[in-house]
């Protein structure tokens, strides 16, 4: 999402150590999965159960005596521990399971929590390449302009080709208030962009609600945190409390969270019985999470995105395939792996989050990848995913460049008819370039400038955060309506039987 705007919530944790919350993490291990062991002690023995063997150790220690005494500048101790564990997690070649230091854990327990510090990304590897997952709503990222799928290539110039996540997140996050210039690759656009996003603390509200014209109560969940569960069902409660008929459930660009979460609120509509997701772990074995909840007695609807992974997935699936919900938007992102994070194997207060299984909706598909195609696709108006103009130049006649290209999609959006929209600076664009111009009490030059620039980001944004321009949310409103009629005609029939035809 280009702008802070409703439709699209984008929560992308660069901050804390890139793919965290986006992967399905489960609390207080609900796999059973055996405890990672140290060092000290091992024996031969021990490779039987998981740890390393006398050989392996001295290996080990042969290498660390290598590097500690003949390496051409000091490292800690704890920086060649550290290295040492990365390079195992890596070795799983997993872009889910990670090695994570004091700080990063710290951080991981905050935005679990719901609050953290960075510029609001959620990142991974994909292919070698660092992927985003979506951006948070009002977050430093989205209001750069960063989006689901972008990759970035470079942080302040230095490139992250081939880097590992936790390497990469390193050198994107930084002190509040310093800059991270991104250049970032997005599909269907030729050149890469230039963005810049300046650091802040982020605190995380993860649910919000509304009542919706019709009775239709909305409930967006921007991620799952710890408290989302509780979140949900008190604003739930408000809205049912005001006489709601229907609800809709927005988890677009959220990228996911705690499992438990998303368990709870599943259950909130499901029977009893019925399952929720289902865990599939290495050797085929299957867990099913049934359902200790109650059927609600209205409709359901689910907004989902090419931003809506893992938890959110989880939700959406479950809620159509053993709540009768019906899904509308774009195809889900498709993370369909479960992680575990573990402080208790290093001792000291760091972290391993490893991929420990797969999940599986209620009939038994597995997303990875492939993501959850909603009943409806519906895609937003093109507006609503335009780079922003990155203003190191002055646009002016016969250019051509992307900026070019996002002016001309902003100014088509705005009823300022630019004549093309690939990029190429025609006298027809100069034309609506003025237009807009004098419209918005600027010096009519035809030349879009700093002042032009933000001025058209501004009207678009509002054109974005205006509920009637989102081509998703009126689509699920229609479909709810729809359902409200048919119940209530349903009801009406069998209430009045004598008002039926007669034979």
């Amino acid at each position: 999402m280009l702008f802070r705007g409703r439709t699209v919530a984008v929560f992308v944790l660069i901050a804390v150590m890139g793919s965290v919350l986006v992967t399905l993490t489960v609390a207080d291990r609900l796999l059973a999965v055996p405890k990672l062991r140290g060092l000290a002690g091992s024996t031969e023995k021990a490779t039987v159960e998981g740890g390393l063997g006398a050989k392996e150790i001295d290996k080990l220690n042969a290498v660390f005596r290598l590097v500690e005494g003949g390496f051409y500048r000091e490292l800690t101790r704890d920086e060649m521990i550290d290295g040492a564990i990365t390079g195992i997690v890596s070795a799983l070649q997993d872009p889910y399971s990670v090695y994570m230091d004091r700080e990063e854990a710290r951080n991981l327990s905050q935005s679990i929590e719901g609050s953290f510090t960075g510029i609001g990304a959620e990142l991974t590897v994909k292919d070698g390449k660092i992927v985003v997952i979506s951006a948070m709503k009002d977050s430093p990222a989205e209001r750069a302009g960063l989006r689901a799928q972008d990759v970035l290539l470079t942080v302040n110039g230095d490139s992250l080709a081939g880097l590992d996540l936790a390497t990469a997140v390193s050198m994107i996050r930084g002190p509040k208030g310093t800059k991270a210039k991104l250049t970032v690759q997005r599909k269907g656009i030729n050149q890469p962009m230039q963005l810049i996003l300046v650091r802040d603390d982020i605190d995380l509200e993860t649910v919000y609600a509304e009542m919706l014209p019709g009775n239709i109560g909305k409930i967006e969940i921007r991620m799952f945190s710890l408290n989302t569960p509780d979140r949900f069902r008190e604003e739930l409660a408000t809205l049912e409390a005001q006489g709601l008929q229907a609800l809709l459930i927005d988890v677009r660009d959220n990228p996911g969270g705690v499992l438990p979460a998303a368990v709870s609120i599943a259950q909130t509509f499901i029977e009893r019985g019925k399952p929720i997701v289902l865990k599939e772990d290495k050797t085929g074995n299957r867990q099913q999470t049934l359902s200790k909840g109650e059927a609600k007695p209205y409709p359901l609807g689910v907004l989902i995105n090419k931003g809506s992974a893992s938890a959110s997935e989880v939700l959406a699936a479950s809620l159509k395939e053993s709540a009768g919900a019906f899904l509308i938007g774009e195809t889900s992102f498709g993370k369909g792996t479960v992680q575990i994070s573990d402080y208790e194997a290093t001792g000291d207060g760091s972290l391993v989050k490893m991929t420990v299984a797969k999940w599986l909706t209620p009939s038994g598909t597995w997303v990875q990848d492939k993501g959850i195609v909603p009943d409806v696709a519906v895609a937003q108006p093109e507006y609503f995913s335009v780079a922003r103009i990155s203003k190191t130049d002055t646009l002016v006649r016969d250019m051509v460049d992307e900026d070019v290209r996002s002016m001309q999609v902003m100014l088509d959006a705005l009823g300022y008819i630019p004549g093309r929209k690939d990029g190429y600076f025609s006298s027809g664009t100069e034309a609506a370039v003025r237009a807009f111009q004098t419209e918005a009490g600027l010096s009519a030059t035809g030349r879009v400038d700093v002042k032009t620039a933000e001025k058209l980001e501004e009207r678009v944004g509002e054109r974005i955060m205006d509920t009637a321009n989102d081509a998703q949310l009126g689509e699920a409103v229609k479909r709810l309506k729809a359902r409200i009629a048919g119940a209530a005609g349903m009801a009406g029939g069998r209430q009045k039987p004598d008002a039926l035809p007669t034979p």
